[in-house]
């Protein structure tokens, strides 16, 4: 219903559909569920960063495993999502229940955390426990953001993922502090750290089923049936189809998280105590752009934020590559860059593809980008931990650095066949 009241404006966007003008409106003026989501997020997102923040650190210096092993793991962290996505998206279609979807993930990824005490070291049993939370992860987040563009006017959905990644955000930033402060109170008390977690999993289960109207997001009964069919068909219209290769493109070329901040940490000389710290910085940096740089994809156009955050990524690699800056001062730079690419593309992409979608079929199509996208950047993680391993990290970041920047140049081109 809240479509029906968005204004058409005079012109026409970059972004394929009917422009429209962009809301002025404060805070408190987004749809109760793009805000109660985010409140899901942000502690859930505590919860798992106060596991994984430390993760790079435990896993090189701890057990000192290398690269390979290392982009592995990466991989993993990133595409066990993949083929969840789609199946969350279907279901939230198939069932027209997104929120109950999405609450499963939730749950699932809160009693992951019940089982970290009993792996203990085992590279095996937390490999498996991180993939579990990752497919949690993959099953909620189609049908999350089928809500948020459920409900929030279209010329303001850039804006809707924006407020919310940055809530998201808030807590991957919080999650680390949180961790630090636990075992600064409790010496060695993992075991704190992790009831803490998954007492903050819960709570973001308990606002999910409390908090978060679904309805608007379900799509009409007789809209049930071939609802993967009729996803999967959206995403041959040219417009979707261009958007979906150049994604899958960008995605390969991108760097995993895991693998830049131990790359950053060596290449510039950061001291290896301040590894677990470096997600910090990029955290934050999302958390403040995420919602401006929402608010500009409306203004300017969504396609065009989504390559400019993948620039903001290259230019981060060629940082690195460079070394222009030891120290801190480098390792800000990267991150920073690295934190605006976040912000540019993540909720930036849903925004853009949504509208471009059926509403009967839309979170299986948003799954189908989502999945994708984690295969590419999955793809990505292995092959430069493959190049770091057996070349060297200043070959591993050269090839990401101009693989990226050839991707960037051939999705501009690409995309803009479809204003002609």
């Amino acid at each position: 219903m809240y479509l029906s009241h968005a204004r058409a404006a005079d012109r026409r966007t970059d972004d394929g559909g009917p422009g429209r003008r962009v809301s002025k409106r404060t805070l408190a003026s987004l749809p109760p569920t793009v805000l109660a989501l985010g409140s899901v997020s942000l502690v859930t997102d505590a919860s798992t960063e106060m596991v994984t923040a430390v993760l790079p650190m435990y896993l090189v210096y701890g057990l000192g495993i290398g690269f390979l092993k290392l982009g592995a793991l990466d991989g993993l962290y990133t595409g066990a999502t993949a083929l969840f996505r789609l199946g969350g998206g279907y279901a939230a279609d198939r069932l027209r229940r997104p929120k109950a979807v999405a609450t499963a993930g939730y749950a699932l990824s809160a009693l992951t955390r019940l089982a970290l005490p009993a792996v203990g070291t085992s590279v095996a049993g937390l490999s498996t426990v991180v993939a579990a939370d990752r497919v949690g992860k993959g099953i909620r987040t189609a049908p999350r953001d089928a809500m948020i563009t459920a409900v929030s006017p279209e010329a303001d959905l850039g804006r809707a993922f924006g407020v919310h990644r940055a809530m998201d955000t808030c807590g991957a930033l919080l999650g680390p502090l949180l961790a630090f402060a636990v075992l600064f109170a409790v010496p060695g008390g993992y075991d704190t750290a992790f009831a803490v977690s998954f007492c903050l999993a819960a709570a973001g289960v308990v606002i999910m089923l409390f908090f978060v109207d679904g309805r608007a997001a379900a799509a009409p009964r007789e809209d049930r049936l071939r609802s993967m069919r009729a996803g999967l068909t959206a995403c041959r219209a040219p417009e979707v189809r261009r958007c979906l290769l150049t994604t899958a493109l960008l995605g390969v070329f991108t760097i995993g998280d895991m693998s830049l901040f131990v790359g950053v940490q060596l290449r510039l000389d950061a001291p290896a105590a301040a590894l677990p710290l470096l997600p910090l910085i990029t955290a934050g940096v999302f958390m403040a752009a995420a919602a401006p740089l929402g608010r500009l994809a409306d203004r300017l156009g969504r396609r065009r934020t989504f390559v400019a955050g993948h620039t903001a990524a290259a230019f981060a690699y060629l940082v690195v590559l460079a070394a222009p800056l030891d120290g801190w001062p480098g390792v800000v730079a990267v991150l920073v860059l690295h934190g605006l690419f976040y912000a540019a593309t993540d909720g930036v992409l849903m925004a853009y593809v949504g509208p471009h979608l059926p509403e009967k079929a839309r979170t299986t199509g948003l799954a189908v980008f989502q999945s994708v996208q984690a295969i590419g950047r999955a793809l990505g993680a292995i092959t430069f931990g493959v190049l770091a391993a057996w070349y060297g990290l200043a070959t591993a970041f050269t090839v990401f650095a101009a693989g990226m920047a050839a991707s960037i140049v051939g999705t501009a081109l690409f995309l803009d066949r479809s204003s002609r």
